[in-house]
């Protein structure tokens, strides 16, 4: 993926493109990844393998973080999920619409 590079962070590794995480290994443990997803695109995956996907616990999880455990993703889906995510962190993907504040 041009401009990614690989890091490290909380003691695993990650992946970034423009300073921005997009994905980990090993949350929460060796058997995991972790996807930056939109919450509609999480709610695809999981809904597509409820095995392999699940949101990330608490308020990330609520925002579209994603686990993914490795053992029995497929690799096509774990593919389309992890270049979402790059595009989501790159800028290449749609901005979610601004939103209005109230009126004062």
């Amino acid at each position: 993926m041009p401009g990614a590079s690989e890091n490290s962070h909380m003691q695993h590794p990650d992946f970034r493109v423009n300073s921005k995480i997009f994905a980990t290994l090993g949350y929460p443990d060796k058997g995991w990844a972790m996807v930056k997803l939109t919450p509609e695109q999480q709610r695809a995956f999981v809904q597509s393998d409820g095995a392999a996907f699940a949101p990330v616990k608490g308020a990330w999880g609520a925002r579209g973080a994603t686990n993914v455990r490795l053992s029995v993703a497929r690799e096509g889906l774990l593919q389309e999920a992890i270049a979402a995510a790059f595009k989501n962190v790159s800028g290449d993907a749609p901005k979610p619409p601004a939103r209005k504040r109230p009126k004062s």
